[in-house]
């Protein structure tokens, strides 16, 4: 009897201590107050009994299911929500940033086409068509000046030449005039003798 007594208190024993266990590594494998979602159905999963081919869930533990994952579709919408306007917020700053560099193309283009055109007398004219144009003129002032530069050379060694003709004139003229001033005075005094001479 001693025996049997015993090994029924072994076996109550044996029985608290895994029935403790059981409840440990029930415990360690999780609850239905945290964890995901999945862990949550896994630890209902274990809880339950069983009856026959089904399992047993208590009412509680369900209702307690259904309110977490209610709980968790609830933050999920959220998220969602906040992720879909954070994404509409980034879409309207992409389309900002869109114009914004659209708008600094243009006024790019702008530039350039202000740097290489100006306005000379209300007209618009190209750098290169108006540098073009002042190289021109540079090399018709430039032609214009040899030729009157020729031109004036042409015409000072004419106004010597005239000038020395003139000096020569003038000296052949005076000498003439002296010669002629001789003579005349030769023939005063021939006149004078031959007036003499009669009386």
């Amino acid at each position: 009897m001693r025996k049997l007594t015993l090994g029924l208190i072994l076996f109550i024993f044996a029985g608290s201590i895994n029935s403790v266990l059981a409840q440990d590594t029930t415990a360690s494998k999780g609850s239905l107050r945290s964890g995901t979602i999945d862990s949550q159905f896994d630890y209902l999963y274990s809880i339950s009994n069983s009856f026959q081919e089904h399992k047993v869930v208590k009412r509680t533990n369900l209702d307690q299911i259904k309110a977490n994952v209610l709980d968790s579709m609830k933050t999920m919408r959220g998220e969602v929500s906040s992720l879909k306007a954070e994404m509409a917020a980034k879409l309207d700053s992409v389309g900002i940033i869109k114009g914004e560099l659209a708008q600094a193309v243009v006024e790019k283009e702008e530039a350039i086409a202000a740097k290489d055109n100006f306005s000379f007398l209300g007209i618009g004219i190209d750098k290169a068509v108006y540098s073009g144009f002042m190289w021109l003129l540079v090399a018709a002032l430039a032609g214009a000046l040899a030729f009157f530069s020729f031109q004036y050379a042409r015409s000072f060694s004419k106004v010597r030449k005239a000038q020395k003709d003139l000096s020569e004139v003038q000296e052949e003229f005076e000498q003439h005039r002296k010669n002629t001033l001789e003579r005349e005075r030769k023939m005063k005094r021939e006149l004078i003798d031959a007036q003499m001479g009669k009386k």
